[in-house]
């Protein structure tokens, strides 16, 4: 078990490359100005955004509702799949995890720019209206951070003792950061017993808290009277393009840290070509959704909605929609459905381009229900300014980035689950040996006709 070990610990053990040192740099300096844009914000009010009347929410919203969607990859592949046992997971749920807990501050801040000063938010708390679904927002998102950290924190501290104990080459004050945060774990089997159940009860919880935090979400825009979000399907629409959005954004990480710190012999293509299929029946799932959805509009005959879904499929949004249905669906189902397509490097390009799908099918929900209001003030337009723009790539290289110093200074697969998947092969039975629980007594008894 010691390779293992030092195989995963390769990314904490070993002394950054320039590559490496170059990148951090170049997102640190995309998040300082995505920074500088907001403080300009802050100083001179929403004015130097796109926003206007009717369209009162544009990109910063749609950066809180994918911020968030992605969010939800942690939540499904570690917790869901860990109470179903599912042996697939095990090589993605330390980078689901941090997925989470690194998405969703970006997720809430979107909210925050949106307001146009950040002291708005005190609003919320000091004149708190409970029929508000923004209210249950901010409880919704506060409870599901704080439990996703201490999720993320559990599953850790086995990993961190590893580090505590292997990692002598390191700098002390660094040692002794890990013998802290390791809260003294040894590794005895009953600690192993009390981690599995915490565990466990954490992901139950966890999982209904995931449905609710994109319900909510959905609730923002479901629970007003504009065309395209006043309808029942919204709900789980929201939470299906969350699970999909994530789910693909694991596979684009998983991929980078397995070339980068040279994990192929744990995280292996029979592992992608696992989560892939389940990345190809959430693209099915996605496809049903968008059908009824538009099915409902189209048959329904109410003018307003009508008029929305004509701007989408023919009218001023057709570039988008189209563009949006593409990267989400028939591109990457023919990469998924047919095997021989299902290579690594494919699988990244199509999530990549899943993600860029769902970030645009968020704007799709949004930004043509502000433009086609019922209002009788007639329709809007909408143009992103620089100010937008630059927040939105901000927030992006800020999540990378704090992907990527993470796995600098902790192991980024989960060493003690790894060792697990491990000691379940070795028990299991060499092709052709028989397991052990054969009764040979018995098959020689049936051959020679004395049963």
């Amino acid at each position: 078990m010691a390779d293992v070990e030092k195989d995963i610990l390769v990314s904490v053990a070993t002394k950054p490359g320039r590559g490496y040192l170059l990148t951090c740099g170049l997102l640190g300096l995309i998040l300082v100005w995505g920074i500088i844009a907001w403080t300009r914000q802050v100083q001179e009010g929403l004015g130097v955004t796109g926003l206007n009347a009717p369209v009162f929410w544009g990109v910063y919203l749609v950066n809180f509702v994918f911020f968030i969607g992605i969010s939800h990859a942690g939540t499904l592949i570690s917790s869901v799949l860990r109470i179903t046992d599912t042996p697939w997971r095990r090589p993605f749920t330390r980078l689901a995890e941090a997925i989470t807990v690194f998405s969703l501050p970006f997720g809430a801040l979107s909210v925050i720019v949106d307001l146009g000063g950040p002291h708005r938010l005190l609003y919320v708390l000091k004149f708190p209206h409970f029929t508000s679904a923004v209210l249950w927002d901010v409880v919704c998102i506060t409870t599901y951070l704080i439990t996703s950290c201490f999720y993320f924190y559990l599953a850790l501290v086995p990993d961190i003792a590893v580090c505590a104990n292997r990692l002598t080459e390191v700098s002390p004050w660094r040692r002794q950061i890990y013998r802290t945060l390791s809260l003294n774990w040894t590794g005895t089997e009953r600690q192993h017993k009390v981690l599995n159940r915490i565990m466990t009860g954490m992901s139950i919880f966890l999982f209904a808290l995931v449905i609710s935090v994109h319900t909510n979400v959905s609730f923002v825009f479901g629970m007003t009277t504009k065309p395209g979000w006043h309808t029942t399907l919204i709900s789980p629409f929201f939470v299906l393009g969350a699970i999909y959005s994530g789910v693909a954004a694991v596979i684009c990480f998983a991929a980078l840290l397995r070339k980068l710190f040279h994990l192929e012999a744990y995280i292996t293509k029979q592992h992608f070509n696992s989560v892939a299929k389940f990345l190809l029946a959430l693209c099915c799932f996605w496809l049903y959704a968008m059908i009824i959805e538009h099915l409902f509009v189209f048959y329904g005959k109410g003018e307003a909605e009508l008029r929305l879904f004509e701007s989408k499929v023919l009218g001023q949004h057709v570039f988008m929609f189209w563009l949006m249905f593409a990267l989400c669906f028939p591109v990457p189902f023919v990469v998924l459905a047919v095997p021989k397509f299902r290579t690594i490097r494919n699988l990244v390009i199509v999530c990549l381009l899943v993600n860029i799908g769902m970030w645009m099918e968020r704007y799709s929900i949004i930004i043509p229900s502000g433009v086609h209001p019922y209002l009788p003030w007639g329709d809007g337009q909408y143009f992103p300014s620089w100010v937008e723009w630059s927040i939105t790539a901000s927030w992006v290289s800020g999540f990378t980035l704090l992907l990527l110093l993470f796995v600098r200074f902790f192991p980024p697969l989960t060493i003690w689950e790894i060792k697990e998947e491990l000691e379940g092969a070795k028990a299991e039975p060499e092709p052709g040996e028989a397991p052990g629980w054969v009764r040979w007594d018995l098959i020689k008894a049936l051959e020679s006709g004395k049963w």
